[in-house]
């Protein structure tokens, strides 16, 4: 009787929100594939984010990535850190890696775990890796031994060095506050170097491996982990599993935030922007071009930009605007897609597989938009070469119909607008005249042929 009172019980407070999530807990399983970005970043900060307010008990980040961009994967291990709900880096399934950044993050997060047949390592910067240096020469005999540092590191410049330094202090800082391998850490920043899963738990670098979630689960039941909410131990035996997907939001970021779109919403902004000033009134292509041309600078803004670069592509893009409204024959327009390619050439500043624009994409944005200048061109040469319509030079020559008999001054229409004529010669209603002179607002003329007036 005692028993099924305490059943009633436990079944009665699992009904009340407030107890539900106690009787039940779950593990958010958040995959990062692929390379890790401006849309990767966001989208773990906000599954971090919703874990803590649904008081997960486990987030598991199951990785799968060939590396990524530095301040995204800084960002997520700042989530991380700050994170009151551990988190599981866990490198998954077989044949997946973590390569590069998805190391950062393994040595970052409470639990490293990966799967058979995984791998992890080359933790080198891309961006920073110079090709491989040539060896320093031999130093003269009766040299001193005191070699400078820049001459000993051949091609290696004084900022990679820096650089490099800062990732390996980085992941050694990492690896002291799990607990993990902190010299093979630094050798897979400064030597590039990889593990199987197997090597890594032998090596301490993670902390198992599982074969698959599950697995994970019921191997880190009852282990304890220190979080930014103090200790914590994991009750996962029989929790369950909620997959996080990528939304809307995650999924357009990482459309928008690849550089190759980025520079294409640049442009389509500005061509709809210039066919709107040069076709005022239709207001639907100045309204989407605004739209491409900020939500393109709000894309590049998250990447890692080179602003020379960026300011070729600016640079570029007002002469080529400056060709259309103030035709130079092709000058401006040649400068600006110069200028425009070298800009898109030098524009992002990494190496990171998959955030690169490739040069076929450049080709084909220089060949249309030397094109367009070429029509613009040809289009003002042209209307330099047709006779002047307007003015006195467009009315003299011009043939019109006397409005009534015309003595020496009457009325006449050219051009569809009524003017006081002069002539020296009387002038029949109807009858074909042509303007010699304008004086003023009254034209000189003389009778023109039939054949003219028609």
């Amino acid at each position: 009787m005692v028993r099924l009172l305490r059943a009633l019980l436990v079944a009665s407070l699992g009904c009340i929100p407030g107890f539900a999530g106690a009787a039940l807990s779950s593990v958010m399983v958040v995959p990062i594939n692929g390379a890790i970005g401006p849309a990767s970043a966001d989208f773990v900060s906000r599954a971090l984010a919703r874990a803590a307010d649904e008081h997960a008990e486990l987030v598991v980040l199951a990785i799968d990535t060939p590396g990524g961009l530095d301040r995204s994967m800084r960002q997520i291990i700042k989530d991380i850190l700050a994170s009151p709900v551990p988190v599981a880096a866990y490198v998954a399934p077989s044949g997946a890696r973590a390569a590069s950044a998805g190391t950062y993050i393994l040595y970052a997060s409470h639990v490293a775990a990966m799967a058979p047949g995984t791998n992890l390592g080359a933790a080198t910067p891309v961006n920073l890796a110079a090709p491989e240096a040539t060896p320093a020469p031999k130093k003269p005999a009766g040299k001193d031994d005191d070699a400078k540092p820049a001459e000993a590191a051949g091609e290696d410049s004084a900022m990679t060095r820096k650089q490099v330094h800062d990732a390996a202090a980085y992941i050694r800082s990492l690896a002291q506050l799990r607990g993990r391998n902190a010299e093979w850490g630094e050798r897979a920043v400064r030597e590039a170097v990889s593990l199987s899963a197997d090597e890594a738990v032998k090596a301490h670098v993670v902390d198992l491996t599982a074969s698959d979630v599950h697995d994970l689960l019921a191997k880190l039941d009852g282990r304890e982990v220190a979080t930014a909410a103090g200790k914590h131990t994991l009750a996962t035996k029989d929790a369950s599993l909620v997959d996080v997907e990528p939304d809307w939001r995650t999924k357009f970021l990482g459309v928008i935030t690849d550089p190759s779109a980025a520079l294409l919403l640049l442009m389509a902004g500005i061509y709809l922007l210039i066919f709107e000033f040069t076709t005022p009134g239709i207001a639907l292509p100045g309204v989407l071009g605004a739209i491409c041309l900020l939500t393109g600078l709000f894309a590049l803004q998250m990447l890692p930009v080179n602003y020379a670069g960026l300011g070729l592509v600016l640079l570029g893009l007002t002469f080529m605007v400056a060709e259309v409204f103030f035709p130079a024959y092709g000058s401006l327009g040649i400068g600006g897609v110069v200028a425009f390619a070298f800009g898109a050439v030098m524009l992002i500043d990494t190496d990171v597989p998959g955030f690169g624009i490739p040069p076929a994409l450049i080709g084909a944005l220089v060949i249309v938009s030397a094109l367009f200048i070429l029509l613009v061109a040809g289009i003002a040469v042209k209307a330099r070469k047709r006779p002047v319509i307007t003015g006195d030079e467009g009315l003299i020559g011009s043939v019109g119909v006397a409005l009534e008999d015309v003595e020496s001054e009457g009325w006449a229409r050219v051009h569809s607008e009524q003017w006081r004529v002069r002539s020296a010669v009387p002038l029949k209603r109807g009858q074909p005249v042509r303007i010699t002179a304008r004086n003023g607002l009254v034209l000189a003329v003389e009778p023109a042929s039939e054949e003219q007036g028609a």
